[in-house]
Formats: structure tokens, C-alpha cells, sequence
């Protein structure tokens, strides 16, 4: 099986990213209007700045063109995250413990597929999560989970 444009992207990136101290949040391939996107979101302990953006950007740009993996015209940005960084990995969920998150499921857990609630924690491969309006927490498979994002809260 072929691996996809994304895959190949996440493969390349990641050991450039992790060798200036960084994480490689995720990896976005799509096309928007008639021009297609590379986005790379990058975060580190502390936060992303400017100047770490165009570091990376610097030493994936010359990658890219050499390795010639996308098979057309597009533009590159890196960035940070963002407050409502996405959560992807188990490791997200016990670097984030305590914050509030936005968790959707594939399927029904506990009758639903939608949760916000406090991260408390993980055991294993499942997510511990505080429902507080509810008063109620639940435990989720780190495989059921569609999507995860920080909540920002004020």
C-alpha cells in the first residue's frame, strides 16, 4: 500500500522539527480554492515564536524541493497551534492534564459522542476526562477518539 502525500510529509518533517527541540503537531496536505497548502503547525515547551516558525521553514523548504513529494505548486506555512492545539497522542492528553478539552468520538461512548471536560489524566491507553456540568468522568480509548482540542478558556 502506498503511503499517502500526509504520511510522507509526517515522516520527513519530524525528525527535522525534533532535532531544533520541537514537536510536530500536525501536518495538513489539502487544497484550498484553486491553490494547494502545506501547513505545519509546530510547538515546543514555552510556545512557538516568529522566529522558530522561520527557522523551520528554512530547513523544510530546501527538503521539500528536494524530495519532490508533492506533485504540484503549493505554499508552505508553519505555525503554532494555537490555543485550541489539537490533542493527537496519548502523550497530548498527559502533557495537557488539567486544561479543558473538546473530545468527539467516532461512536457512542457512555450514549454520546461529544464531551467537554478537564483532563485528569490517563491510565494505560485511555483518556480520563471531568465532565464538571455534569459531575461525572468519563474514561475514553485513545483509539475512539475522532478529534481533540484544547478549549480556550478566559
Amino acid at each position: 500500500m502506498s503511503q499517502s502525500v500526509t504520511d510522507k510529509l509526517w515522516e520527513l518533517l519530524t525528525p527535522v522539527v525534533e532535532s531544533e527541540g520541537m514537536e510536530l503537531v500536525e501536518v495538513e496536505y489539502k487544497k484550498t480554492g484553486r491553490d494547494w497548502v502545506v501547513r505545519v503547525f509546530i510547538d515546543k515547551e514555552g510556545g512557538i515564536t516568529v522566529a522558530d516558525c522561520s527557522l523551520i521553514s528554512w530547513q523544510i523548504n530546501p527538503l521539500l524541493d528536494v524530495e519532490d513529494i508533492i506533485p504540484h505548486q503549493y505554499t508552505l506555512e508553519v505555525s503554532s497551534p494555537g490555543l485550541d492545539r489539537p490533542l493527537k497522542k496519548i502523550a497530548d492528553y498527559q502533557r495537557f492534564k488539567g486544561q479543558l478539552a473538546r473530545i468527539t468520538t467516532f461512536a457512542s461512548v457512555e450514549g454520546r459522542k461529544k464531551y467537554l471536560g478537564r483532563i485528569l489524566g490517563v491510565e494505560g491507553e485511555k483518556v480520563l476526562l471531568d465532565i464538571e456540568a455534569e459531575k461525572q468522568q468519563i474514561s475514553i480509548a485513545i483509539q475512539d477518539i475522532a478529534k481533540g482540542n484544547l478549549e480556550v478558556e478566559f
